[in-house]
């Protein structure tokens, strides 16, 4: 089998793992899926644990956020030592997203996307990532709304992206990133009509 396949159903599979949902069910014996807003990511694990143990649930909610990164870096590092192209490892990451929001183990359900998505690109636009990451803190900080700091951030990155790199290396094309931002944004539509509505929670 080609080399670039098994590198891209490698990225799919592991970034479609959910650990959010294993790790709150480990320690937490919750079904994240069944509570909150049923998404798997660390958010949704701070929110729904808390309302148990505070302590836990950010121990967790941090977990999930670390491992939701690696397992999109790790594939794209590993790869890049195989030396596989770079066209390779930009797919990869985008494979590596959806497999995070259309997770193959959860009936193609899944998160939002935003670790994952943070993860991948930081390895290949590690200044944009910096700027997006400070937009995030910032509006999280002031507003703590987590989808609203998410988004603004996305929008930073990819306004960001043309300031610093109007072609990205080796590819030449803003492709991968406009695709991951798509998925990104599509997965908060529900977040955004809460938003528009005033019902969006706060992460206190």
């Amino acid at each position: 089998m080609n080399e670039n396949i098994i590198a891209y159903v490698l990225a799919y599979l592991l970034g479609g793992i959910p650990f959010g949902l294993i790790l709150a069910k480990i320690f937490a014996n919750v079904n994240i899926k069944d509570e909150g807003s049923k998404s798997i990511g660390a958010t949704n694990v701070l929110r729904v644990l808390k309302q148990k143990d505070p302590k836990l649930a950010k121990k967790i909610a941090v977990l999930t956020v670390v491992l939701d990164v690696l397992k999109g870096v790790l594939p794209i590092l590993i790869a890049k030592f195989a030396g596989l192209s770079d066209a390779t490892l930009w797919a990869m990451a985008v494979l590596a997203v959806i497999g995070h929001c259309y997770s193959p183990f959860l009936k193609f359900e899944g998160g939002k996307g935003v670790a994952t998505g943070a993860g991948v690109l930081a390895l290949f636009l590690p200044i944009e990532i910096c700027i997006a990451l400070a937009v995030w803190f910032v509006v999280g900080r002031v507003l703590k709304i987590s989808s609203l700091a998410s988004l603004s951030a996305l929008l930073a990155l990819i306004v960001s992206s043309f300031i610093i790199h109007p072609q990205i290396p080796e590819i030449n094309s803003h492709a991968p990133i406009f695709i991951i931002a798509f998925v990104v944004f599509y997965k908060h539509i529900p977040n955004i009509k809460r938003l528009f509505s005033g019902q969006e929670s706060k992460v206190i």
